[in-house]
Parts: C-alpha cells; sequence; structure tokens
C-alpha cells in the first residue's frame, strides 16, 4: 500500500466523480510497436462537437479573476506527482516520477502499476530545506497519463515515462490493462525509443475533444531533433487511440507528428470552440510561452525565442512570451467550472518556479483584455494575432510548486504540487507534500 493519505475533501471528490518493428532505441524515427496487439476495441468517433465541453460561442470574461481562493487537501504525502486523469465510474489516476499509477475513488486510494523499467525519480523529504536542483532521476520518471475516454471499457490507462537502455535514458508510451491481475506486466508498447536525457523529457498525455491522443514530448536536451519533423523529441503529437498517425494528420516525415520546433511543452488544452493551445519551458528561466497548436506548423525552437527572431522568419509566434519573467509552466486547462466564478473561461497554468498558478485570459484580436495592478498584457506585432492575451498571478506561494491543474467531470477544479523535487524555494515542501488538492471560491 502506498504511503499517501486521504483528506477531508473525499465526499466532494467522489461525488465530483460520480456526477512494429523496432531498430535500436533513438535509431531514426521512431516506429509504432506492436500495432495489432490490442486486446480491446480502442476506436472512437472524431467528432469535436459531441464533446461535453464544446461551444463556439463561448465568451471570455470581461474583468480580472478576483476570487479568493480555498485550498481543500485530498491527498496528502505523494512523490512528485505529475499528472491527473479523471474518468467516468468515479476514479482519478494520478502519476508520481517515482513509477506509480495510483487510482483514488474518493474512499481509498490503490497503487495501480509500478513499471519494472521505469527510472525511479526520487523524491526529498518533506524536511528538505536546501535546494538541491537535481533528484536522482532528473526531470525524468512516469510522467503523462490518460485514462481511455470510454473507460472502464475499454479498462485502459495510458502513460509516458522514462526508462535506460544501455546506459541511456529513452521516453516510451504504453497502455495498461488496469483490470489485469498484474497491470505492470499488461502493458501494450505504442512508441518506444524516444530520445530522452536527465532534463526536457516531457511529457503531458491528454485526450483532446475529437477523442484523438496527445502526446508532449520534450527535445530530450538536444535542441536540433526539434527542428527535424522525422524525429518525435521536441514535438506534440496527435494519435489514434491505438498509437498510429490519425489520417488528416499534418503528414510530415514522422505521420505521427502534428507539430514540431517545441522546447519542453508540458501543458495542452483546448479552447471551448476545439482551439488547441499549449505551454512550454523557456530557455534560462526566460521565454516561456503560451502557443497556438496548428497541424505541421514549426515553432522554431532552437532558432527562435525572441521577438527579433521571429520577426520576419517561418516559425509559427507565439500567442504569449513571458519575456524575463520565469513561470515555468507545467500542465494547464480552460477552466468552465463554476466553483472559482471569476477563472472560469481562462486558461489556468500550473507554475513551478513562480510557485503559483497564472490565470490566463484569451480573447478575439477586437476583444477587451481585463486590467488590474496584476495584470500583464503581452502585447507585441511579434506575436500570433489570432487572439489577444494578458496574465496574472494567482495563489503565489500557498500550494508551492504547481504541476498540473484539472477539472474533474462535473467542474470541480483540482491541482498537485510538485514540492518534492528539490527545487522548491522556502517555505517548501510542507508537512504533508506532495498533495492533491481542491481548489474553491471563498
Amino acid at each position: 500500500m502506498p504511503d499517501v493519505t486521504r483528506r477531508g475533501a473525499i465526499a466532494a471528490l467522489g461525488a465530483a466523480l460520480t456526477a512494429g518493428c523496432l531498430g535500436a532505441p533513438g535509431d531514426g524515427p521512431t516506429t509504432t510497436a506492436d500495432p495489432d496487439r490490442h486486446p480491446y476495441d480502442l476506436a472512437l468517433p472524431h467528432d469535436r462537437t459531441a464533446w461535453d465541453r464544446y461551444d463556439p460561442d463561448w465568451s471570455p470574461p470581461a474583468g480580472p479573476a478576483a476570487d479568493a481562493v480555498a485550498v481543500e487537501t485530498v491527498v496528502e504525502h505523494l512523490e512528485i506527482p505529475w499528472d491527473l486523469s479523471f474518468t467516468g465510474d468515479g476514479s482519478v489516476f494520478i502519476s508520481e516520477r517515482t513509477g506509480r499509477i495510483l487510482r483514488f475513488d474518493g474512499e481509498d486510494i490503490e497503487e495501480v502499476a509500478r513499471p519494472a523499467d521505469v527510472i525511479d525519480a526520487g523524491s526529498v523529504p518533506t524536511s528538505q530545506e536546501e535546494v538541491v536542483w537535481w533528484v536522482e532521476g532528473g526531470e525524468g520518471g512516469l510522467l503523462g497519463i490518460a485514462a481511455h475516454p470510454g473507460y472502464p471499457d475499454p479498462p485502459v490507462v495510458y502513460a509516458y515515462y522514462t526508462y535506460m537502455d544501455g546506459g541511456d535514458r529513452y521516453n516510451k508510451l504504453v497502455y495498461f490493462d488496469v483490470s489485469a491481475d498484474d497491470v505492470a506486466s499488461n502493458a501494450v508498447v505504442l512508441i518506444d525509443g524516444i530520445p530522452g536525457a536527465k532534463y526536457h523529457d516531457g511529457s503531458r498525455v491528454s485526450f483532446g475533444p475529437a477523442n484523438y491522443l496527445w502526446v508532449t514530448t520534450g527535445d530530450g536536451g538536444n535542441e536540433q531533433m526539434a527542428q527535424d519533423p522525422g524525429r518525435l523529441p521536441g514535438s506534440i503529437l496527435r494519435l489514434e487511440p491505438d498509437g498510429t498517425a490519425p489520417a488528416d494528420n499534418p503528414g510530415l516525415a514522422d505521420p505521427r507528428v502534428y507539430s514540431y520546433g517545441h522546447r519542453n511543452p508540458q501543458g495542452i488544452a483546448w479552447l471551448p470552440d476545439g482551439t488547441t493551445l499549449s505551454n512550454e519551458h523557456g530557455p534560462a528561466g526566460r521565454r516561456d510561452e503560451v502557443n497556438r497548436i496548428e497541424p505541421g506548423a514549426n515553432y522554431g525552437w532552437p532558432n527562435a525565442r525572441t521577438a527579433d527572431e521571429y520577426r520576419g522568419s517561418p516559425y509559427h509566434r507565439p500567442l504569449l512570451s513571458t519575456g524575463d519573467t520565469v513561470w515555468a509552466p507545467s500542465g494547464c486547462c480552460f477552466y468552465t467550472g463554476e466553483d472559482v466564478p471569476s477563472w472560469r473561461n481562462r486558461l489556468l497554468i500550473a507554475a513551478l518556479a513562480s510557485q503559483e498558478i497564472r490565470v490566463v485570459t484569451v480573447v478575439p484580436p477586437d476583444g477587451t483584455l481585463p486590467t488590474g495592478p496584476d495584470v500583464t498584457h503581452h502585447d507585441g506585432d511579434w506575436l500570433d494575432d489570432a487572439y489577444r492575451v494578458a496574465s496574472q498571478p494567482a495563489m503565489t506561494d500557498v500550494l508551492g510548486r504547481v504541476r498540473h491543474l484539472e477539472q474533474a467531470p462535473d467542474g470541480s477544479l483540482y491541482a498537485i504540487t510538485s514540492n518534492r523535487d528539490g527545487r522548491s524555494g522556502e517555505g517548501f515542501p510542507r508537512s504533508g507534500d506532495d498533495r492533491l488538492v481542491r481548489l474553491t471560491a471563498k
């Protein structure tokens, strides 16, 4: 039994949940493994208008985000959690970088799987006071997870994780049959041999509004791979649930690549009309970005990151750049719930280095952005002009390093922290870290 603890918001969470052939790793374009070995029918319809959050007529809020936010701890004593995936049967799956997949049903929490080959990222104790920067596993480990949208039929959960082969690090995408007696031994490998490193391994895994499987990948420390659409590092992948490339993907050298030229994207979310947004880490603690993802587009890394480098270039420009300010953006969600009213219809970004939630307002080109003493307008003639964007901080130094935010099926909002990864600022980690928390307006 994992050393985790459930707390007072359990009842609320329960209610919310209820409402091919491979060459050597890294040799050329990575191929899909065992494409015919699927014990379940994974196919899904691709109609984004059937998405329960689809709203082509959505409108952004006019004013700034103003709610004071209350925090309820739901689960504590987690070890560097990375991702959350809510299901329709009353469960939430949680990945920990130390190698565990956990399942919480609102009452009990259990370890579902610990893949034998996943690296153990290690974690610092809650009494840690010194910033160590690198825990044993660097930035890798068990990262993104996503339950199949039909879960529990099929009983399939996807995961992306880091492993070692011949002294080198690689990443793979698999899915597990979580109904099996030995879940970890019932994995189907979809993609293997994605070059990795001690840093920039990505990865967020999520099903989008049209039921495609999206996977973000970091550049694995080899910047130039991000400029090769035939390589998977530094890309955003769009896949069928069986790991193959959709027929309407943009047709790049590796057909699973939807966009490329990314540095280390760790968040992906969708506006209510289905527009895809992604955020990624910038170099040297600067120039983090939010991008509007278009098929086949090249987002410039490592050749473009500043205004002068983007101007006159063929690269797709960001919607938002933080300039010399660092957020270290990780997971994100576009929030459509009611529990925090002034956050509704805004992009919420988990920020690690700035230890906050960044609340981002996206408006049409002729729209009006909110104003306020802590609101930043991200303007510039070199930015993507499809939208105008503003941001403001929220909950700075309340949770510490925020790794991801996720909206549950009933609209309630949850976050996970990353305070035991060795990089927390003063005051963190705290007793009980890391945590799964629910956020509501006070």
